[in-house]
């Protein structure tokens, strides 16, 4: 098999791509040939050891992905050589031949595309367990999604769309903005020249937002968090920006609201089952068009640092997804 390898930290040009011994399954796991492979911000920060999972080097980034079985150990019951499936495995995905356990796989359904099955674990995954465990997200609340037009951020607008939010999408150009709602934002919010909290205050007739998605972090943080309605929930999802925020108490006792962190990896270990629910609905969704899973570029395997830089740069305009030979 190939291999894209981080044998020592550092930018994406580190990165070398290796040829090497194919694995083959033990008990209870499945041998996949990917041929789309997913990659997310994370990845960026995992070759630099800036990440909280620290994988052994020599590691292959790359968390999700989308391929077919080429093998099956011991005991596996669910699944066929030949099918298609999808899985998350935190990293290790970016390589011709990868094995895991058959519970982080789901099979994949005829009317949805390897490039849109690649995408679904990490960004819609984590978003639909934010607005449904973790925010309880109801129909008609308001959901304002920072860096509204990224991976994880499209993700909010589509997945809060679905669930029947009136979804504001919040970025940093004209042109973000309008490809957000192209995909389901109701309305937007330029805050590279637009003051957050009073923007979100006008757009919700001094209410103030339900819900707000956060996958940004920095400044725009607590200026966000300032337009939060009465019990409103705040999402911390992540922070792209490279600087994680630091909020005055202060505004949770005055607006009885909530600071809910949102941790999907940790999600996906202790609650198994809702995590397979929440994968059969998106897929569900997807199939039936209510989701796009829309991929900005695809690349080939070795163009990976290309494709990590572009993430760096938050260029992405959806996903961003490596090309694997069979």
């Amino acid at each position: 098999m190939i291999a894209a390898l981080c044998e020592k930290y550092g930018p994406p040009e580190n990165l070398v791509l290796r040829e090497m011994p194919d694995p083959a399954p033990s008990s209870g796991e499945v041998l996949i040939a990917p041929a789309r492979v997913a990659l997310n911000f994370f990845d960026t920060l995992i070759i630099e050891n800036k990440y909280q999972l620290k994988p052994v080097l020599p590691f292959s980034p790359g968390g999700e992905f989308c391929g077919r079985v080429v093998a099956l150990g011991a005991g596996v019951k669910d699944f066929v050589i030949g099918q298609r499936v999808a899985g998350y495995c935190s990293y290790g995905a970016a390589c011709s031949r990868l094995v895991l356990p058959a519970a982080n796989l789901i099979a994949v359904p005829d009317n949805v595309s390897d490039d849109q099955a690649a995408g679904l674990f990490v960004t819609y995954g984590t978003t639909l367990h934010a607005l449904r465990q973790r925010a309880d997200l109801r129909k008609g609340e308001t959901l304002a999604v920072l860096g509204a037009s990224g991976g994880v951020g499209l993700a909010a607008v589509e997945i809060g769309a679905a669930m029947g939010a009136d979804v504001i999408a919040c970025a940093s150009s004209p042109e973000k903005l309008r490809f957000a709602q192209d995909f389901g934002a109701h309305d937007g919010l330029d805050y590279s020249v637009e003051d957050i909290k009073e923007g979100l205050k006008k757009r919700t007739a001094g209410k103030g937002v339900d819900c707000i998605y956060d996958a940004i972090g920095g400044a725009y943080s607590e200026a966000a968090l300032r337009a939060m309605a009465w019990k409103g929930r705040f999402l911390v999802v992540g922070f792209a920006s490279g600087e994680i925020p630091k909020i005055p108490l202060n505004l949770t006792l005055l607006k009885g609201c909530a600071i809910v962190g949102v941790y999907w990896g940790e999600f996906v270990k202790r609650e198994p089952q809702a995590h397979l629910d929440n994968m059969i609905q998106i897929l569900d969704w997807t199939a039936r068009k209510v989701l796009s899973a829309h991929v900005h570029s695809v690349y080939p395997l070795a163009e990976i640092a290309e494709a990590l830089n572009v993430l760096k740069r938050r260029q992405a305009q959806g996903k961003i997804l490596l090309s694997v030979r069979q």
